[in-house]
């Protein structure tokens, strides 16, 4: 079993931007095996509800291509793929380990003519203009330390008229949810983690970068100033996650 690499890590509002993208490479190398195993466990099975709701938003018409951002072990790409049997779909991460494992999984269903993966950081997609129908993040946004620079380099790749999509999590607002979702995050899930996890200081980390992601409102305000337009919400599960969505001009 891997050594926990830290006994907390420190909170988003304080660190670099530099610090940042090393915490969140770091996190995400040491949590790789147990991954979607934790996703959903944590999420009680809620995490595959919300991606296939997003997919089932997705529209193409022109290129028939997806592209994935942030994809990590590639589950979104892989319900992408299923859903729409025309599509091609590209995923791209900076943590070669994951998407190792998600290659993994794309061999195991007999997808990998489908679904390729590329390393590459989402403030600078290496892909030309105007490549895809649908650029998506799930769960990644949150993690990217310029998210005004990561929409516009979501929104340059995709067609006109295609859409970008984000799929996150948030604190919620409601003063009652607020308690029971604090004790979640604080208290059950890092304590939990420990048993399954080399590196529960990564939950930590996860529980700070959800409490502090910016309201539903404020995220799709910044959206429509990236230039989307037509920018919708929709709350999923008591509001604890958003799936939000944008239309290229």
């Amino acid at each position: 079993m891997k050594k926990v690499v830290a006994d907390r890590y420190d909170s988003v509002t304080s660190i670099t931007r530099t610090e940042h993208v090393r915490v969140v490479k770091d996190i995400f190398k040491t949590i790789t095996r147990r991954y979607d195993f934790l996703n959903h466990f944590f999420s009680l099975g809620q995490d595959i509800y919300w991606r296939r709701f997003t997919v089932g938003q997705m529209r193409f018409s022109e290129t028939f291509r997806y592209l994935d951002v942030a994809t990590g072990t590639g589950d979104l790409a892989i319900q992408t793929a299923h859903r729409y049997g025309d599509t091609k779909v590209t995923g791209v991460d900076f943590v070669q380990e994951m998407m190792d494992r998600g290659r993994e999984k794309v061999h195991r269903r007999g997808l990998s003519a489908r679904i390729g993966f590329c390393r590459g950081d989402a403030l600078n997609l290496p892909f030309p203009d105007d490549h895809f129908d649908v650029a998506g993040i799930a769960f990644g946004i949150r993690n990217v330390t310029d998210r005004p620079r990561a929409l516009a380099e979501m929104m340059r790749v995709i067609v006109p008229g295609g859409q970008v999509m984000v799929l996150e999590m948030n604190f919620p607002r409601q003063r009652a949810l607020q308690l029971i979702y604090d004790l979640y995050l604080n208290h059950l899930l890092p304590w939990t983690s420990r048993h399954f996890s080399s590196n529960p200081a990564a939950y930590y980390y996860l529980a700070d970068s959800i409490v502090n992601f910016p309201s539903p409102q404020a995220f799709a305000r910044l959206m429509t100033e990236a230039g989307l337009e037509d920018v919708a919400r929709y709350p999923l599960t008591m509001g604890i996650t958003h799936l939000y969505t944008g239309i290229k001009p």
